[in-house]
């Protein structure tokens, strides 16, 4: 893998108990009948970033057992559902910038990873933005942009602040990322709330 920036596009529950999958189907199908459209396939998105100093995983995830956010490249994090849920872990969402992460679903990723930007100045940007990511409530559109904040729309932000050109990276086909959108509306409102 030569240095750049990688995108995952992930079926959304891979690996998973069926949990995160099935409710998707769900979501995606009532959606798809308010919007008078078919159902698409969901996915989850990831990032690779490797520098000659070595590779990093960039990803939101829940939160592991364990409060050692630093052994997993915590940078961020924030509140699920609702912002009073936040106290708990159970609620909270974590941005990582991972040095040497392992992303579990990487062979699930539909097409590979994609070489989204070689460039090495774009590269280190997107890793220095990472722990300033808009931290606002999962599955909420708290900025009223049209769409709901979630680990998406984190990874569309970092790919859009950093000066990837975001209309140049499209889903696979019949495919979409749910947040996507807040990601890209969201870079450009450098007001936007940092944290909560």
């Amino acid at each position: 893998m030569g240095h750049g920036v990688y995108l995952f596009w992930i079926p959304l529950g891979a690996g998973g108990s069926g949990f995160v999958r099935f409710n998707g189907r769900v979501y995606e199908m009532v959606r798809s009948r308010l919007e008078r459209r078919p159902a698409r396939d969901l996915y989850h998105t990831a990032l690779r970033v490797e520098l000659p100093e070595g590779g990093y995983i960039v990803e939101t995830m829940w939160p592991r057992p364990d409060r050692e956010g630093d052994g997993r490249g915590v940078v961020a994090d924030g509140p699920v559902f609702a912002s009073w849920l936040g106290f708990t872990r159970i609620f909270r969402y974590e941005v990582r910038s991972w040095r040497d992460g392992v992303l579990p679903d990487a062979a699930e990723a539909v097409g590979g990873p994609r070489l989204v930007i070689s460039d090495l100045e774009v590269s280190r940007s997107l890793l220095d933005q990472a722990g300033s990511v808009p931290r606002l409530v999962w599955g909420r559109d708290e900025a009223g942009v049209g769409d709901m904040w979630n680990s998406n729309s984190v990874i569309s932000w970092l790919l859009t602040r950093s000066g990837v050109d975001i209309e140049t990276v499209t889903a696979p086909s019949a495919g979409r990322a749910p947040g996507w959108d807040a990601g890209i509306a969201l870079a450009g409102k450098p007001d936007i709330r940092s944290d909560v």
